[in-house]
């Protein structure tokens, strides 16, 4: 059931060649940094028909997904009939704007863990859901684990493709991953001279406000706000980045770049 292949389409597509995570390791990233998702499962009393629950997730050395669940449980009994079965996991910045949020969905075979194999699975799953210690341990509950066959990555408006799940198992994921959000924060209310210099400098923009609303281990994507419409782009670092002190520098090397008219790779 495997495939793989990427459609970009809108404003950004024509510009220059920026770098930027694969499709595999955002979607490896966005798996790691959520906790829990939507999972769908064929339904027992009505055939053929999606069942949705709220699910939260443990993960394994590779991005794949283990459950706790109850044999009670109306999705546990799903996949004792049938173990097909898709994960959505989506950004909490999908509440605000959910069309533009990147979002994930994994898609395998959900079987439960041997009872001799659950203790890596057990460690790793409490490790993110410590409430979970409750009851873990209750007769009727107990571990399972999803093995991937494909997966379909959404990166936001115009950015999506199916992922080999060869390629997301080997991704590694975004150094910047439990640091972003802050420091995104951070460089949006302290830094909007700079931002603003990026988009004068580089894209001609009369920029009223810039922010950048995503953040990685390769450069960044800037929202500008002009006085007749809003715009987007992308930047890339110089040289890739490891930790937000890396990043940080990687954003005034580029600020200095533009005051001194020395060409910057972006598309705007």
């Amino acid at each position: 059931m495997a495939s793989s292949g990427a459609h970009h389409s809108g404003p950004d597509s024509e510009g220059p060649d920026v770098p930027e995570p694969s499709h595999a390791e955002r979607a490896r990233t966005l798996v790691y940094l959520q906790q829990t998702g939507g999972l769908s499962t064929l339904s027992r009393k009505q055939p053929g028909w999606p069942f949705g629950s709220v699910m939260p997730y443990g993960l394994d050395d590779q991005g794949q997904p283990s459950f706790l669940v109850s044999t009670m449980a109306m999705h546990t009994q799903n996949l004792l009939g049938d173990p097909r079965a898709s994960l959505l996991i989506t950004p909490p910045e999908s509440q605000r704007d959910p069309l533009g949020a990147a979002r994930v969905t994994l898609m395998g075979s959900v079987t439960r863990v041997p009872d001799g194999a659950s203790g890596p699975v057990r460690e790793r799953y409490l490790a993110r859901h410590a409430n979970a210690a409750y009851w873990v341990d209750f007769d009727d509950f107990g571990f399972f684990h999803m093995a991937i066959a494909d997966i379909y990555f959404v990166g936001g408006f115009g950015s999506m493709g199916w992922v080999a799940p060869a390629d997301y198992l080997k991704a590694a994921v975004d150094p910047l991953a439990e640091t972003a959000a802050e420091l995104v924060r951070e460089i949006n209310s302290e830094q909007q001279e700079t931002l603003r210099l990026l988009a004068r400098v580089c894209g001609q923009l009369d920029a009223q406000q810039a922010s950048i609303t995503t953040m990685d281990r390769l450069g960044f994507h800037l929202r500008v706000k002009t006085p007749d419409r809003m715009q987007g782009g992308r930047f890339a670092f110089t040289d890739s980045v490891r930790n937000a002190q890396e990043a940080l520098a990687g954003l005034a090397d580029l600020a200095a770049k533009a005051r001194a008219g020395t060409q910057i790779l972006h598309s705007l």
